[in-house]
C-alpha cells in the first residue's frame, strides 16, 4: 500500500515536475521575451524609447511565408535583427549567425517530417519575392513549444513551420513589425509605461502568449491531477495502515502479554511492533520513490510530444517526494505506536487475556417498534458497526475514496468524449475543409466551391479586450450553410441572425458579458479595432469566439476573406489555390492525439483506484473476521448454518461499500469540475456524470466487494471453533 500511495503520487507530480522544470530550463537558456510589441513598422525611435525602460528590446520582421516544397506547406519566417531574445536553440549544424546572410535555421520537426538536412537548399516565397537560403542549422525555439494548426488541434509539421534567418537575409529594405522586450517590472507597469511612450498595434505578454499559455494550461491540467488523485492515494494508504495496525496487535495481545509477564520491558516490546509498520513502509516508500518518477512520466511523454516541441522530455523530482515518503514512513511509527499503547499500559495479566468486546447500549433504533421487525441479519450487523465504529469509517472512507477516482476518471472519459462528439456530430457536418492558399486565384476557388457544393468560411484569430481583461480567441464569419451548425449549452441548434454578432459563452464568462454588452477586439495583424454589441451567446465545445455572417462581419467595417472551403464532398484535386484538405476524420484522429494524455492519466488513476479498492476492503474484511472471530463461532455452536454466516458478513460489506459508494460520487464529481477547470481557456468542458458511468463505478466496487468477502468463505467454514471460544483465564 506504501509503494502504491508513493508511486502514484511521485509519478504522476514527477510528470508534471518534469515539464516544469524542463520547459523552465529551456526557457531560460533561449532567454524567452517576456513581452511581444506588435506594429506594421518599428523605426529607431520607437527601439530608443522602449529601451529607456525595458532591460532588453530586440525587433524582428516576421513574415508568413509560402515554402518551395511539393505540399507549398506554410512558413513563420522570423527576420532577427540581434538574436538575444527568443534565442534559436541548436539541435544540428551551427549556431545561429546574425551575420550570415545566405544560412537559415529550421524548425527541426518540420525538417524530420520532409527529411531536411543540414547542407541542403529551401526556398521562400513571400510579398512576389522568392528566396532561397542553405539551411545552416536545425533546432528550437521557444515560441513555438505549442504550435497551432489551421487543419486540425495538434500541429500537422507536413503543412506549418518556421524558420529564423538574420536581417541581412531580407531582400528589400527591412520594416520590423515585431518588438520582443525584457523587464524587470510587473507586465501593468510595463504596459503602462508602453502605452505612454509609442503608439501600437497590441501588446502580449509572455503569459498570453499562444505558445506558453496553451503549455501552461497543459501543465495545470497535470499538476491539478498531482495534488488530487495522489493525496487519495495517501489517504486510504494511512487508513488501510492503521486498521492493519490495529488488526496485528489484537491478534498478539496474548504474546504481548506473555512478554510483559517473563519481563520485557514496555519499551522494546512497542519497538518490537513499530518495526512492523516501520520496515514494510520504509522500503515500499523507497521503492515507490524511485520508481514511479522513472515509470509513469514516460507513459505520457510520447502523447504529450505530438501535440508540444521540446528538445527533452525528462521526469521531474521535487523535495516534496521525501517529504510525503517521509511522512508516511513517520505516521507509519505513529500508527503503530497508538496501537501498541494502550496494551502496553495494561499489566500482564489482563494483557494476556482476549480483548473483551465492545458494548454497545440501546439507542433510539433498539428502543423503536421498527427494531422487533428488522431481520436477525440487520439486528447483528447494526449492533455490530456500532461496537466497532472506527472499523466501519475507515470501511466507508477507503470504499469513498476509491469511488470517487473512479468518478473523476471515468467522467473525464466521458467528458472528453462527448466533447469529441459535440464538435464533430452536432457542429461539423462537412467532410472536408479546404484551406485557402495566400496567394489564391479567384477563378480556381470559384473551380472548388462549385466542383464541390462547398460554402465559404473565414476563420481568423482575434484580440478582444474588455477593461483591463484580454483574451486571444479566434473569429468565424460564416454563411447560412447546413455544413455548420450553432449549437447552445444543451447541444440544441439555434440560428445566428443577420445583423447579430454572437460570442462563445465561455468567453462571455471570462468577460462577464451579458447580451446588449459591448466588446472590443481586432483581427491579430490588422490595427482596426472594432466594437461590436453582443446579440447572442453561442455554445462552443473547442475554440472560443466571436461568429457572425460576412455580411455582419462588413458592417463592422472589415473584409470578408474567406480562409477555408467547407464541402460534404471529398476533394481529391490539386490545385494550387488550395494548399491542404482535411477530412473530418483527420480532425477526429487529430482530437485522440490531443487528449491521449488525459485519457492514459485516466487509465493510470482507474488501475490504481481499483488495486486500492480491493487492498482496503480486503484488509477490513481481514480485521471483521478476526475481530469477530469469537462471536461467529458462537454462532455456529449455537446451530446457525454456514451460509448464513456468510450472508451475515456480506450483507456488512455490502453496507459499508454502499454507504462509501453513495458518499463517493459526489466527490468524485467534484474532483471532477476541479479537473476541468484547469484545462485550456479554448474548450468549453461539460461534466459528464452519467447513468452509465455510476453503473460501471457500482459494477467494479461491489465486484470487488463481493469478491473480497467470498475469499473469507472458507475461513468461516475452517473455523477451529474450540480455539475460537477458549479464554485465558
Amino acid at each position: 500500500m506504501a509503494f502504491i500511495g508513493i508511486f502514484a503520487y511521485c509519478g504522476i507530480c514527477g510528470e508534471y515536475y518534469g515539464l516544469e522544470q524542463t520547459s523552465g530550463d529551456f526557457y531560460n537558456q533561449t532567454n524567452l521575451a517576456d513581452g511581444w510589441i506588435y506594429k506594421d513598422n518599428f523605426d529607431s525611435n520607437d527601439f530608443n524609447k522602449v529601451s529607456e525602460f525595458a532591460s532588453q528590446v530586440e525587433r524582428q520582421a516576421v513574415i508568413s511565408a509560402v515554402g518551395g516544397l511539393d505540399n507549398d506547406p506554410d512558413f513563420t519566417l522570423h527576420f532577427v535583427e540581434k538574436g538575444d531574445i527568443s534565442k534559436f536553440s541548436i539541435s544540428q549544424g551551427k549556431e545561429f549567425d546574425i551575420n550570415d546572410e545566405s544560412g537559415v535555421w529550421l524548425d527541426k520537426r518540420f525538417a524530420d517530417v520532409h527529411e531536411l538536412n543540414v547542407g541542403d537548399n529551401i526556398s521562400f516565397e513571400f510579398d512576389g519575392k522568392t528566396i532561397t537560403k542553405e539551411i545552416k542549422g536545425i533546432g528550437y525555439s521557444p515560441e513555438y513549444v505549442y504550435e497551432s494548426s489551421p487543419t486540425s488541434v495538434t500541429p500537422n509539421f507536413e503543412d506549418i513551420g518556421f524558420a529564423y534567418l538574420s536581417y541581412k537575409a531580407y531582400p528589400d529594405s527591412i520594416e520590423y513589425n515585431r518588438m520582443l522586450v525584457k523587464y524587470n517590472q510587473s507586465d501593468k507597469e510595463f504596459k503602462q509605461k508602453l502605452d505612454d511612450s509609442i503608439s501600437y498595434l497590441s501588446f502580449v505578454k509572455k503569459d498570453d502568449h499562444v505558445s506558453v499559455s496553451n503549455f501552461n494550461d497543459e501543465m495545470a491540467q497535470h499538476k491539478m491531477m498531482g495534488n488530487i488523485f495522489p493525496v487519495l492515494f495517501m489517504v486510504v494508504t494511512f487508513l488501510t495502515l492503521l486498521t492493519t495496525m490495529t488488526r496485528i496487535v489484537a491478534s498478539q495481545r496474548t504474546q504481548i502479554g506473555i512478554l510483559k509477564a517473563v519481563g520485557f520491558k514496555d519499551s522494546k516490546i512497542i519497538l518490537h511492533y513499530i518495526s512492523y509498520g516501520f520496515l514494510p513502509v520504509l522500503v515500499g516508500s523507497v521503492l515507490g520513490l524511485i520508481t514511479g518518477p522513472m515509470v509513469i512520466p514516460q507513459m505520457f511523454y510520447p502523447a504529450m510530444s505530438a501535440r508540444y516541441t521540446l528538445p527533452a522530455w525528462h521526469p521531474g523530482f521535487d523535495i516534496s517526494f521525501i517529504f510525503v515518503a517521509a511522512l508516511l514512513v513517520i505516521s507509519s511509527v505513529g500508527v503503530t505506536y497508538l496501537s501498541c499503547r494502550q496494551i502496553s499500559n495494561e499489566n500482564p495479566a489482563d494483557a494476556i487475556r482476549s480483548k473483551a468486546p465492545s458494548v454497545s447500549s440501546n439507542g433510539l433504533l433498539e428502543k423503536s417498534k421498527i427494531w422487533k421487525r428488522l431481520s436477525f441479519n440487520v439486528r447483528w450487523n447494526w449492533r455490530d458497526a456500532k461496537r466497532n465504529k472506527f472499523r466501519a469509517l475507515m470501511a466507508i472512507v477507503g470504499v469513498m475514496g476509491c469511488v470517487s477516482l473512479l468518478i473523476a476518471a471515468f467522467g473525464m472519459h466521458d467528458t472528453i468524449d462527448d466533447l469529441e462528439s459535440w464538435e464533430y456530430d452536432n457542429i461539423s457536418h462537412f467532410e472536408s475543409k479546404l484551406a485557402i492558399a495566400n496567394n489564391a486565384s479567384e477563378m480556381e476557388l470559384y473551380y472548388a466551391i462549385n466542383g464541390t457544393n462547398g460554402s465559404f468560411i473565414m476563420q481568423m484569430p482575434i484580440e478582444m479586450r474588455k477593461g483591463d481583461v484580454e483574451k486571444t480567441g479566434l473569429l468565424l464569419a460564416s454563411n447560412n450553410t447546413d455544413l455548420i451548425s450553432y449549437t447552445d449549452s444543451n447541444k440544441n441548434p439555434i440560428e445566428i441572425g443577420e445583423g447579430v454578432v454572437s460570442i462563445s459563452a465561455k468567453m462571455a464568462e471570462n468577460f462577464n458579458l451579458l447580451i446588449g454588452d459591448k466588446i472590443k477586439w481586432h483581427i491579430v495583424g490588422s490595427d482596426k479595432w472594432v466594437n461590436s454589441t453582443i446579440g447572442q451567446i453561442h455554445t462552443e465545445p473547442v475554440s472560443q469566439g466571436l461568429i457572425m455572417s460576412p455580411d455582419t462581419l462588413e458592417d463592422q467595417g472589415l473584409n470578408f476573406t474567406p480562409t477555408s472551403i467547407l464541402t460534404s464532398e471529398k476533394f481529391g484535386e490539386n490545385i494550387n489555390s488550395i494548399k491542404s484538405v482535411s477530412t473530418r476524420d483527420d480532425m477526429r484522429e487529430s482530437w485522440n492525439e490531443m487528449s491521449s494524455s488525459v485519457l492514459m492519466m485516466v487509465s493510470v488513476v482507474t488501475v490504481v483506484a481499483g488495486l486500492l479498492a480491493f487492498l482496503v476492503l480486503y484488509n477490513l474484511q481481514l480485521l471483521s473476521f478476526t475481530e469477530m472471530e469469537r462471536e461467529v463461532a458462537t454462532l455456529k455452536v449455537l446451530g446457525f448454518k454456514t451460509n448464513f454466516l456468510r450472508r451475515l458478513l456480506l450483507t456488512q460489506n455490502l453496507i459499508f461499500t454502499s454507504i462509501g459508494f453513495i458518499l463517493g460520487i459526489p466527490l468524485g464529481y467534484y474532483f471532477m469540475t476541479l479537473m476541468l477547470d484547469a484545462t485550456s481557456e479554448s474548450f468549453y468542458y461539460v461534466p459528464q456524470l452519467t447513468s452509465g458511468n455510476i453503473i460501471l463505478v457500482a459494477f467494479i466496487t461491489f465486484t470487488i466487494s463481493i469478491f473480497v468477502n467470498l475469499m473469507f468463505s472458507d475461513k468461516i467454514g475452517d473455523l477451529n471453533m474450540v480455539e475460537a471460544l477458549k479464554d485465558v483465564e
